[in-house]
């Protein structure tokens, strides 16, 4: 597998010191192939706050993968699925849209866990190892592992939901640290039938919280994320029908 990446936009931010890099990255396998591409954007310092702004370029980017679009793995075939293997029975018409599904168990956050798991995924940011770097002498849980936290306990619930096939947007809105426990909910945004034979695709948002939120409230009145929320995950995946 080999990796590439373009930048495709910039953006300073208001501050001077900060700025918005988009880039557009894709993979391919060993013959050549696309097997993944997408975009990101990730905040970073300037070198020299002094230095003028580059010119601002803000890419139009999809706001979600069409259901048209979504790459089926060949021969995927669910009208075999089985449900007692699986250990819960809800299929893909069991879930309407709108509907939230609390998935109630919790993950407490432990350092010698997140930093395990961090090296393990090649992310090497002091920030999360290091107590000296951050002015609150804490280490701060790598989002991954966040996204990783939220996906597995999502599986109450949502435990025929097999196949990640698109991530549409996401945002880490808030930092957890080691101590906190971490819960999830689910949000039915989309539905796409007969995408492969038995196989249907929900449209999920994925959120993760710092402390149970029953409520399952993603903002407050003046727009903003509620306190306690962690992340904020829009993607597709394939459930049998």
């Amino acid at each position: 597998m080999r990796t590439s990446s373009e930048v495709i936009g910039l953006k300073e931010n208001s501050n001077g010191k900060t700025g918005v890099v988009y880039v557009r990255s894709t993979a391919t396998n060993q013959h050549g192939e696309v097997a993944l591409d997408w975009c990101r954007w990730v905040m970073v310092h300037k070198r020299d706050h002094a230095a003028p702004a580059p010119e601002t370029v803000v890419p139009e980017l999809a706001s979600v993968v069409a259901a048209g679009d979504l790459l089926i793995p060949d021969g995927l075939d669910f009208t075999s699925y089985d449900f007692a293997a699986a250990g819960e029975p809800h299929r893909f018409g069991d879930y309407e849209v709108g509907e939230k599904i609390d998935h109630v168990d919790g993950v407490t956050l432990t350092d010698p866990e997140h930093m395990l798991a961090t090296r393990l995924w090649q992310n090497t940011a002091k920030v999360h190892f290091n107590t000296e770097v951050r002015p609150d002498g804490t280490r701060l849980i790598y989002g991954g592992h966040i996204i990783s936290m939220a996906r597995a306990l999502s599986f109450n619930g949502l435990a025929n939901a097999q196949l990640v096939v698109a991530i549409n947007a996401g945002a880490h809105t808030a930092p957890a640290l080691a101590g906190d426990t971490v819960y999830a909910w689910s949000e039915v945004l989309d539905k796409a039938d007969d995408v492969a034979p038995g196989v249907g695709a929900l449209r999920l948002r994925l959120v993760a919280t710092k402390g149970r939120d029953e409520s399952m409230t993603l903002r407050g009145a003046d727009g903003k994320y509620a306190p306690g929320v962690l992340l904020d995950l829009d993607y597709w995946a394939l459930v049998p029908q």
